[in-house]
């Protein structure tokens, strides 16, 4: 059933939760616009995600979905619901998959409701989309775009673009500063040797360190090492045996000052990441190395962006931890490989 475009004047979009699928969803949030350029676009997103979406010229206005405070367990369902009935929505376009969404839009008598028949939850959609096997196998922007061309809306910009303020520029050269680089006149490298999810997608901090260790001695380069709090420690271990001019960021920026800092580096070299997606977004010369995930679906984004892998029987495992406990695919990507397409980019 497509979408009546007519009488659609307020939207409410569920978001992703997890950061690099909601960087993966801006060009689907982009075709929305184009689609309702009148309309009053509201979006609805957990905390830790909400600040992908900040300076975004396609949206209107945030509503937080604080699912470990007021809107907590069955109760705080209801009362989600009965937050954004208020709101009165003409439509409500659901990127993330689960019965939850679908309900909550229910319960808050909003007449559209868009969204993938995914989790058993067709009977709750207004517009259950049919999620087909060849959509789990197209890249996470082509399937986000789907639920749109499957109520018959326009979207083919598969363009991924971050919009950071000048201020938060001027914030980053400032903190850099602050470090003693100036950088406009140096060669800053970020690494993000992190990732959420399990150990199968990080390649070995050892080697992030003999990475680091051969391009200061190639380049006289900057390292900054970024990540989450969870990841301080590996920031930390990585930091003291690098040694010299190694700044671990890890935990000690929000999420947006970590991207106006990945927008200042000459190369930025990741795990598959939510970092990586945000890297990809900023149009920042990146490297990205992978093993267990699907390099099909998950890939960075943009012709600036490279992927170093090396197949393997049993890759892509799609597993948090490898289950062999091999790493295989993980130990046959040396630094020689790492550093080559680090080189080609500088």
């Amino acid at each position: 059933m497509h979408l009546n475009l007519r009488n659609i004047n307020r939207i409410l979009v569920r978001t992703a939760n997890w950061i690099g699928d909601a960087v993966m969803t801006l060009p689907a949030l982009r075709a929305i616009r184009k689609n309702f350029p009148n309309a009053e676009i509201t979006l609805l997103a957990k905390p830790w995600v909400a600040p992908v979406f900040e300076n975004c010229s396609d949206s209107d206005h945030m509503l937080i979905y604080d699912a470990q405070g007021r809107h907590s367990g069955f109760a705080g369902k209801f009362r989600l619901a009965r937050d954004l009935k208020g709101f009165q929505f003409d439509a409500a376009i659901l990127f993330q998959n689960a019965f939850e969404a679908a309900l909550v839009t229910l319960l808050a008598s909003i007449p559209n409701r868009i969204g993938y028949d995914t989790d058993a939850r067709s009977l709750l959609l207004s517009h259950a989309i049919p999620c087909t096997p060849d959509l789990k196998q197209v890249h996470q922007i082509e399937y986000y775009l789907g639920i749109l061309r499957g109520a018959g809306l326009r979207a083919d910009d598969m363009d991924l673009s971050l919009e950071l303020s000048p201020e938060e520029r001027r914030g980053a050269s400032a903190f850099l500063g602050r470090h003693g680089i100036i950088w406009e006149e140096r060669v800053v490298i970020g690494i993000s040797p992190g990732a959420t999810f399990g150990t199968a997608k990080r390649w070995f901090p050892e080697r992030y360190v003999a990475l680091c260790q051969r391009l200061q001695d190639a380049e006289d380069a900057d390292i900054l090492v970024f990540g989450g709090s969870g990841e301080a420690t590996l920031g930390d271990w990585i930091g003291e045996r690098v040694g010299k001019r190694c700044t671990n960021l890890c935990g000690r920026t929000t999420l947006r000052e970590a991207m106006a800092l990945i927008e200042t580096c000459r190369v930025f070299i990741t795990n598959d990441s939510g970092l990586m997606h945000i890297g990809a977004a900023l149009g920042v010369p990146l490297v990205a190395i992978f093993g267990s995930t699907d390099y099909v679906t998950t890939s960075p984004a943009g012709t600036r962006s490279q992927m170093v892998r090396v197949p393997t029987p049993c890759s892509p495992c799609l597993k948090p931890d490898c289950p062999e406990e091999h790493h295989r695919c993980m130990k046959a990507i040396t630094v020689e490989m790492v550093y080559g397409a680090v080189s080609s980019k500088l």
